[in-house]
């Protein structure tokens, strides 16, 4: 792999222009097919120790125990330098799962379909006989049928044009798991690629046509003001008005004359003005059911309603059909109610296990819930600093979720609640000390619509 690295940049470097000018360079949408090996081991090795150390140790896997596929690519230009490249890859390959995964490594060959979408940036366009190029996307795999992983994709490629814009690519891709059951490992491919669309065809542009001779002098409409003095030739009007008919500014079917707003569109009842808006909230008054309170036209004139009182309209109320506080944008405050400390509600460190002390105070939610059987709520699972990631994420979920499963013991219908853990990403104590650690093994609850 070292040598078709190093064989790959000096090739684009040494690319030279060959005899093609078109007026773009824009690739036009173009399929190809080709073969590919799937090395499914180096980079978790590169991964455990170096890429260095792999390469002097000769540690990259031997041809041989790569697998060998069939592949099909679509290309098209977004740009002269960037392509849009779509791929789906067919192997019969042993997957390695990781250990972490649970799942036990193939034993035998089996089908992995894999499927990439990358944007190809190019050095240079293709006006050049050889295009080096960097690759970034994402991709997705399916193994037996029954596993599915996701990964991010980068690498190395050169086009070799044959002429026409048919090309030959070779491509070096590396397919980095971003999903549980995804492996890290490397494709190598090579294939041959033509347009599947016509050129466009050249716009021809007509010439202008001749300009028409001067008409003779006529009085088409007929009101005695000859068509090049009437600056409404085709229809009869008054010398007042340089032959055209008494205006309605505001074609309002109201001429100017007989118009008291004729610059306003309005109706004959109301001699030519538009009906009035009395409480000036841009709904007239025949059609404003609150036509002396400013309202909204949605609501047919009338403000917006207020359904369970508490001060808070309903399109700002996150609790239209509960009383609550303007400070809980309409929903009823645990805290001031029903007397609720989030803060109590902890955890023994290191596990989801409410202390009892937690269990009395997530009472006053079970209390709140029962009092208000529309409120739902978000709980929010959160850990302290110890440890990383990989474990407190999990472990703020088992939290959320234990208090979810504590209030549904309490006969709470778990329709009405929504667990996510938070990790240790939003702290609310210092971690340094054992009491601020014990706080921020806590949970946290939000109102939902």
């Amino acid at each position: 792999m070292k040598k078709f690295l190093f064989s790959l940049i000096a090739v684009g470097l040494a690319t030279a222009s060959f005899a093609q000018t078109p007026v773009s360079y824009k690739k036009r949408a173009s399929l190809g097919v080709g073969v590919f090996l799937n090395d499914m081991y180096t980079a978790d090795k590169i991964s455990k120790s170096s890429l260095s150390r792999v390469m002097q140790s000769g540690g990259f896997t031997p041809i041989k125990e790569m697998s060998l596929g069939l592949n099909v690519q679509y290309f098209e230009g977004i740009t002269d330098h960037v392509d849009f490249m779509a791929g789906l890859y067919g192997t019969y390959s042993k997957y390695p799962f990781y250990y972490r995964t649970g799942v036990p490594q193939s034993v035998r060959s089996l089908f992995l379909l894999e499927a990439d979408a990358n944007v190809n940036v190019k050095m240079l366009t293709d006006k050049y006989a050889v295009v080096p190029y960097l690759t970034f996307g994402v991709g997705a795999s399916m193994y037996n049928g029954t596993y599915f992983a996701a990964q991010g994709n980068t690498g190395l490629g050169l086009q070799v044009n044959l002429g026409n814009e048919t090309f030959l690519n070779t491509q070096m891709l590396y397919r980095a798991g971003i999903s549980e059951l995804a492996v890290n490992h490397t494709a190598y491919s090579i294939g041959i690629a033509s347009p599947i669309s016509d050129k466009p065809a050249p716009v021809k542009v007509a010439p202008p046509p001749p300009p028409a001779p001067a008409p003779a002098p006529v009085d088409t409409d007929k009101d005695g003001i000859n068509d090049k003095d009437d600056k409404c030739p085709t229809v009869a009007g008054v010398a007042k008005y340089n032959g055209c008919p008494v205006p309605d500014t505001d074609k309002d079917g109201i001429n100017d004359e007989n118009d008291k707003c004729p610059t306003v569109a309005g109706i004959a009842k109301y001699n030519g003005c538009p009906i009035p808006d009395t409480d000036k909230d841009g709904v007239n008054d025949e059609e404003d059911k609150c036509p002396s309170v400013p309202g909204l036209a949605r609501y047919q004139g009338c403000p917006i309603p207020d359904t369970d009182g508490d001060g808070v309209n309903d399109e700002e109320d996150k609790c239209p059909s509960i009383k609550g506080a303007r400070e809980n944008n309409g929903c009823p405050e645990l805290k001031a109610t029903y007397n609720f400390d989030n803060k109590k509600v902890q955890f023994l460190s290191g596990s989801a296990v409410l202390t009892k002390a937690s269990k009395v105070e997530l009472n006053k939610v079970v209390k709140a819930l029962n009092e208000n059987p529309t409120l739902k709520l978000m709980v929010e699972g959160h850990t302290d600093a110890t440890g990383s990631d990989k474990i407190n994420q999990p472990l703020s979920l088992k939290r959320a979720n234990a208090v979810k499963a504590y209030l549904v013991a309490q006969k709470i219908d778990a329709a009405r609640l929504t667990a996510e853990g938070f990790g240790s990403s939003q702290p609310i104590a210092d971690n340094k000390t054992a009491k601020g650690k014990a706080m921020n093994r806590r949970v946290d609850f939000k109102v939902q619509e």
